[in-house]
């Protein structure tokens, strides 16, 4: 079946599963791959609406679970703990009635002293013996808000996991093979891999209208999410592109190897990128990537120097999609626009083996002194966090040469 837009496949697939929808994607991708009469422009509007329909079921997956532990209170009945602290109501209303200068109830306080003395406030402890820990319901939704703008944040994997231990990470395994009755089987050793998140600290001002005192605690938490999401997580967006590692993540451009040929591919400075560019690209990265495997760069390398590429039968080599500007796939493989790339530049690879982790989420300090001439009140915000590639042959890099 054959669909015009990626708005009839969404609503085609919305209510299917998703292992037949990834069933349904392999064999497209297949065919495309075999056949050299493939509709590819038909079957990239029919893959995005497919991979729609999935980010949404496994974003209502998360959601879903992410309400089910919201909904359970601070203490059972017989007053054991039955929910992380900083996820409890008692400690929602309880961090932004202090951010707001409001009195706390008995068990506010309880709640907001149990998170921010004896747990999570302890990693920020060499920077502020003051900071609150944001709760875990507004952490979450600044996560989210983060990953929806787009860039490589949005897909790549996201740890919370203790700052300088290793964590193992799975890579693609060799495939089976066929076994003659009687004959031995031998051992194939796996080498596992693993990450190690350093403990680097991002830290933003936020000088807001004093007026947010008198602002609901639910008006005040979204406004916060949009601030924090704009501060915080931007940076640590910027840094999983170009971080140097010294002080902060390190960027998959900055902290892998590349080399020419091998994971590397470089336009001369006088050439234009050309569809035989994009192919040798995509053929450079390593067998058990590809699949989920993305195109990332910014809109002016998009528009400027892909957008009017043909293949050898005159096939678009990027095929919009119609309903959302900037969406689209390039031979099949999604584009994901970055504004932290640099002109000319892109990188192609499974964004699973690149990753970030914030094992404490966002502390927030409050002073109502530094701006009191022009009434805003000041908000320090401190995270804990880190990122960096997980495994190196997992991309490829294009570039331009400058000289």
């Amino acid at each position: 079946m054959k669909f015009k837009t990626v708005s009839e496949a969404y609503n085609f697939y919305r209510s299917t599963a998703i292992p037949v929808l990834e069933a349904r994607a392999a064999a497209i991708k297949d065919d495309v791959a075999t056949n050299k009469d493939a509709d590819i422009a038909s079957y990239n509007v029919e893959l995005e609406g497919i991979m729609r329909v999935k980010e949404e079921q496994e974003q209502q997956e998360k959601e879903d679970e992410g309400e089910k532990r919201s909904k359970v209170i601070l203490t059972g009945k017989d007053g054991s703990k039955d929910v992380e602290p900083a996820a409890s109501r008692e400690y929602r209303s309880a961090f932004y009635k202090h951010l707001q200068g409001k009195q706390l109830t008995n068990e506010e306080q309880n709640a907001y002293n149990m998170v921010n003395v004896e747990q999570r406030a302890n990693e920020f402890n060499k920077l502020s013996n003051s900071a609150a820990v944001i709760p875990t319901t507004t952490l979450n939704e600044v996560i989210v808000k983060a990953r929806k703008e787009g860039g490589i944040l949005g897909i790549s994997r996201g740890f919370n996991m203790p700052s300088n231990i290793a964590v193992p990470v799975a890579t693609p395994g060799a495939a089976a093979s066929w076994h003659v009755e009687g004959a031995v089987v031998e051992t194939e050793k796996v080498a596992p891999t693993s990450v190690t998140f350093s403990a680097n600290e991002i830290m933003r001002i936020l000088s807001i209208s004093a007026a947010v005192d008198t602002m609901s605690i639910s008006a005040f938490e979204s406004y916060l999410s949009d601030e924090l999401t704009a501060s915080v997580m931007a940076c640590l967006a910027g840094t999983m592109i170009n971080g140097n590692g010294t002080g902060q993540g390190v960027g998959i451009v900055s902290g892998i190897t590349w080399t020419e040929g091998t994971n590397k591919l470089t336009v001369a400075v006088n050439a234009d990128l050309t569809y035989k560019n994009i192919v040798k690209a995509i053929s450079m990265l390593k067998r058990g990537y590809s699949n989920g495997a993305k195109f990332v760069m910014n809109n002016n390398t998009l528009y400027n120097s892909i957008y009017g590429l043909v293949d050898d039968v005159k096939r678009p080599v990027f095929v919009a999609d119609p309903t959302e500007s900037g969406k689209g796939r390039i031979l099949g493989f999604e584009v994901v626009i970055d504004d932290f790339m640099e002109d000319n530049d892109f990188l192609f690879g499974n964004f699973w083996y690149n990753g970030y982790n914030m094992p404490a989420g966002i502390a927030l300090d409050v002073s109502h002194e530094s701006s009191f001439k022009s009434g805003l009140v000041d908000y320090r915000a401190l995270a804990i966090a880190d990122c960096k590639p997980i495994v190196d042959e997992a991309f490829v890099y294009g570039t331009k040469a400058t000289e």
